[in-house]
């Protein structure tokens, strides 16, 4: 299973891009968006939408997703989740726009070469990355990293791969045209 965290302002865009594709190739149910709480949030769109788990009842996963948005900035304070992504940072991990500001206060950019949006800059050095790569998508580690938007599909396809196999990430790509 996958952890998607999700928070008021999360990019409708970012957040169905990589469930789309951990559903393509893991099938329905291969994702669990987590946050705080289970109260409905409301994303950047206006989209009302209620996280489908707790940070703290989440059972086992096996990578996380991190999607970026106008109130990942504020979602990147919340120690709680702070705490989660710091517990899963060996995890294989995609983290596209701004939802890398929520890697970046897990620790999850201390060394590492980051791709992402040149607007958040820098913002990310403040995390410690051995370089950055503005508007790049990257792999160092177990994170991908990339620019927000349609930047979501490649960090996720980074992930599928890592989880279910190139082929299938291939697959997803095929049928996403990416």
């Amino acid at each position: 299973m996958v952890a998607v965290a999700v928070y008021a302002g999360v990019s409708e865009l970012e957040l169905g891009a990589m469930v789309t594709v951990c559903r393509l190739c893991g099938g329905e149910g291969a994702t669990r968006t987590v946050n705080r709480s289970r109260a409905s949030i409301v994303t950047a769109g206006g989209l009302v939408m209620t996280p489908q788990v707790l940070y703290a009842a989440l059972p086992e996963v096996c990578a996380l997703l991190l999607p970026g948005g106008p109130g990942a900035a504020k979602a990147a304070r919340d120690p709680l989740l702070r705490a989660f992504l710091g517990t899963h940072a060996a995890l294989p991990t995609g983290a596209s726009g701004s939802g890398l500001l929520l890697a970046g206060e897990g620790g999850l950019l201390r060394g590492r070469e980051v791709g992402g949006p040149p607007e958040l800059e820098d913002s990310l050095w403040n995390y410690d990355p051995a370089s950055l790569h503005p508007g790049e998508v990257r792999r160092s580690g177990p994170l991908t990293s990339a620019p927000g938007g349609l930047g979501a599909v490649r960090a996720a396809l980074a992930v599928a791969a890592a989880l279910w196999g190139e082929d299938a990430a291939g697959d997803a790509a095929r049928r996403l045209g990416a």
